[in-house]
């Protein structure tokens, strides 16, 4: 089964990103947890997100868009990544996630993958 960790970072840590000596440490958590997810052959993909100032939020109301700078909600924790894993269960998701460098700093939120909607939301290859 499919499951989407995704990773909630507070201001501070998007901070950390950078090239600060506090950042190699940083690095080197998120280096040594992608390296596990490697290694057990359950990482299917995934990808780091630029600092949530950057983010553009889109609605639609009464057929006319409106835009937001900025992410959807102003929270302590924003979206800072996601990871999806091919796991056998949830407890298998659950332990993968408290293995996530941001579980102790942040947040990590485990929502399997609606594999059964997926036909119902994508076009078919027409070739």
């Amino acid at each position: 089964m499919l499951y989407a960790l995704l990773i909630y970072e507070k201001p501070e840590d998007f901070a950390r990103r950078d090239s600060s000596v506090e950042s190699e440490a940083y690095a080197g958590a998120w280096r040594a947890y992608h390296r596990a997810l490697l290694d057990a052959g359950i990482f299917v993909g995934g990808k780091p997100l630029d600092a949530p100032e950057t983010a553009t939020t889109v609605r639609l109301h009464e057929r006319r868009r409106e835009i937001q700078d900025g992410p959807y909600s102003n929270t302590k924790e924003q979206l800072g990544g996601f990871t999806l894993l091919e796991l056998p269960s949830l407890d298998a998701a659950l332990e993968w996630a408290a293995r996530c460098p941001a579980a102790s700093y942040g947040a990590v939120e485990v929502r399997p993958i609606a594999v059964e909607l997926e036909p119902r939301v994508t076009v078919a290859n027409s070739n």
